[in-house]
């Protein structure tokens, strides 16, 4: 009776104002596409932890530094006014990360985590880490600073189905992580599986995660029942109806190491709908509006601003933001395509219908 009278109120929910959110995983990109992609992201958010998996990737401070003067010129460019939209660095770990670089990052301000990628794990992750073993002292460095690790938290054995290389990542390589640098505080992002929302949830404190808009409302039969849908192409993929409903069951429960981040990952048309197509889905011009739809579909739209808005910001340690923003219940149509540099790409749920906007 309760879950009925709960999921009544909220389908009479005409409005929600919350504070201004922000994401915790996002891909701008490079070049000219940092024009549209810049001005997607700051339509809702205030600020966003920007991923260094660029090509050469993002590995020392005064490279993000030169990355952030080109996102600040694409802000300006777009007309988004100065200081609006806040993009927070990363930096890419290798297997020749030292202490020394971290401190350097850590120093000059602008890197406020660093990133994880298994070697050849996802997009432009060639550089990414082969043994934890190698990167050790650059985690306790990250550890005693008090600084970030956001993890891509999948195996990369080909032996290992790729349905279940995030599950394998949590009973295998977690644990060896932790033991590296305890008290390493640690972002999986892109939770995808019951396994990995499940080991955020039994964690005390060190561990947070973030999850996406797609692997909240669809899972792995929108993209391959019927014919293959590349735009909803990922990795982390998307997984079987039960792993959804875990995680939909985690909003539920209000969890505040839980927060947004959204991954978007923008390619162009031509480099998904080929035959060897991109993971990424972008899904940047209707985040906070699809977050609200997956919040409703699990009768949790009371933990809708604390996950958007709230939870990042306290695990990294910075003030909520201070302006807010108001969802109306107002359905409308998403354009089949976007501008993307000279090219376009197609955003998710391309020619659907979206039930919340921002007004």
């Amino acid at each position: 009776a309760a879950s009925h009278n709960r999921m009544a109120l909220e389908c009479e929910l005409a409005e929600i104002t919350l504070r201004r959110p922000d994401d915790w995983h996002h891909h701008l990109r490079d070049g000219d596409v940092l024009v549209d992609t810049v001005r997607a992201a700051s339509r809702q958010f205030a600020r966003a932890i920007i991923m260094p998996n660029l090509v050469p990737p993002v590995t020392t401070a005064v490279m993000a530094a030169e990355y952030k003067s080109r996102i600040a010129a694409a802000m300006a460019a777009n007309g988004t006014p100065a200081g609006s939209f806040i993009p927070l660095m990363t930096m890419y770990l290798t297997d020749s990360t030292t202490p020394d670089e971290i401190r350097a990052a850590a120093a000059a301000g602008d890197v406020k985590a660093v990133k994880l990628y298994p070697a050849g794990a996802t997009t432009n992750s060639d550089s990414g880490v082969t043994d934890y073993a190698k990167v050790q002292a650059a985690l306790v460095t990250m550890a005693e600073l008090g600084m970030t690790l956001c993890v891509h938290g999948e195996v990369t054995d080909p032996a290992v189905d790729i349905f279940d290389r995030e599950r394998v990542f949590v009973r295998t390589k977690l644990p060896e992580l932790l033991a590296l640098a305890p008290g390493l505080k640690i972002v999986l992002e892109h939770l995808s599986t019951r396994e990995a929302v499940e080991a955020v949830l039994a964690d005390g404190s060190s561990i947070a995660g973030t999850l996406t808009p797609q692997h909240l409302l669809v899972n792995r039969n929108a993209m391959l029942s019927g014919g293959i849908r590349p735009h909803l192409y990922c990795l982390p993929i998307l997984k079987t109806e039960d792993d959804r409903q875990a995680l939909l069951a985690a909003l539920r429960s209000g969890c505040p190491r839980l927060f947004l981040g959204t991954d978007s990952a923008p390619h162009a048309i031509g480099r998904k709908q080929s035959a060897c197509g991109c993971a990424g889905v972008f899904n940047a011009h209707a985040a906070i509006e699809l977050y609200a739809e997956a919040f409703e579909e699990a009768g949790a739209l009371q933990h809708l601003e604390a996950f958007c808005s709230l939870n990042g910001p306290r695990f990294y340690g910075v003030e909520p933001n201070a302006e807010f923003i108001t969802l109306r219940r107002e359905p409308w149509t998403v354009s089949k395509t976007m501008p993307f540099g000279a090219e376009v790409v197609v955003p998710f749920r391309a020619g659907e219908t979206v039930h919340w906007r921002i007004v």
